[in-house]
């Protein structure tokens, strides 16, 4: 979406795009900017990195900002930032958004006037899936749409090469057609089986601590963990604590079930933040190292407790 936006307000024929698939690692709260090596360069969903090499920014997360000072660098950037101005540098963060990219979609729309609607299936599946609005949890667990099949090849396999490639063909080609591509489907089959696998774990594994259920994988690796397993096969639980271990961190996955009817009473993003991590009011993680298994279970028993407090 951010593509299609700056090739809206940039002249198409001095434009070439690299893209950083970027994820949070134990103690990471920001970009490398030694990655912002372009005359543009943008972060975008991810949080607020305080750099004069930085030129977009668009980000919905409650916990964009790691201090006070990042947010205070970021309020200057939009108060000395207005619409007469050259597009050198701009910034987004909107922490009431579902997804980033509707975030995009609707500031392209109303600031740069941007027509969304070629992109307006992407932009819906994309917010279904950022903010979890789903008509149930099996249908998120299930994954028989190709849109969330994609979703799960991005999830898994979506380095930079494959963004290189996969970015052009999102603006060029349908998602339906993206999502039921040979090469899509064919790289979907083994995350299939072994999120087949995950469900089978968490039915091992799960214990009901009160309005949460609790999952400890931490003792295997798991390449592939599905968010909403627990929803579905603890449909009254109000929130899920998940510990798991892959190859470059241990993750503790903390999440509000919203088809449990159990009001929400918790921000599960400041409950994330104390220990680093971040997200949503709705949803969050936090990260350690591979090797402090012992230290991801601590953590994820002590949120369990605050949750069920």
């Amino acid at each position: 979406m951010f593509t299609r936006l700056l090739h809206h307000v940039m002249p198409a024929e001095t434009l070439a795009f690299a893209y950083h698939a970027a994820g949070y690692g134990p103690g990471q709260n920001g970009v490398d900017p030694n990655l912002l090596d372009g005359d543009v360069n943008a972060i975008l969903d991810f949080r607020f990195t305080r750099t004069p090499r930085l030129t977009w920014y668009f980000d919905h997360h409650v916990s964009a900002f790691v201090t006070e000072s990042d947010r205070t660098a970021y309020e200057t950037e939009v108060r000395e930032t207005d619409a007469s101005k050259p597009l050198d540098r701009r910034m987004f963060h909107d922490g009431h958004y579902g997804s980033c990219t509707k975030l995009i979609a609707d500031v392209g729309a109303a600031r740069f006037g941007l027509d969304p609607a070629p992109m307006a299936e992407l932009v819906r599946w994309a917010d279904l899936i950022d903010s979890a609005a789903f008509p149930s949890a099996e249908m998120a667990v299930a994954r028989k749409e190709p849109e969330l099949q994609l979703m799960t090849v991005v999830e898994y396999t979506g380095d930079d090469d494959f963004l290189a490639k996969t970015v052009p063909r999102l603006l060029s080609e349908p998602l339906a057609d993206v999502a039921r591509a040979a090469d899509v489907q064919s790289a979907y089959v083994p995350l299939l089986r072994t999120h087949q696998a995950f469900i089978d774990q968490v039915k091992r594994r799960a214990e009901e601590k009160g309005p949460v259920v609790y999952v400890d994988l931490g003792s295997e690796t798991i390449d592939v963990a599905g968010k909403f397993v627990t929803y579905a096969l603890y449909p009254k639980s109000a929130y899920s604590v998940v510990v798991t271990r892959s190859k470059t961190k241990c993750k503790i996955s903390v999440g509000y079930n919203p088809w449990s009817g159990v009001p929400r009473t918790h921000n599960i993003a400041e409950i994330c933040e104390r220990y680093g991590g971040g997200g949503h009011p709705v949803v969050g993680a936090i990260s350690v190292s591979a090797d402090d298994v012992a230290g991801a279970r601590r953590i994820a028993l002590e949120v369990t407790s605050a949750l069920t407090a």
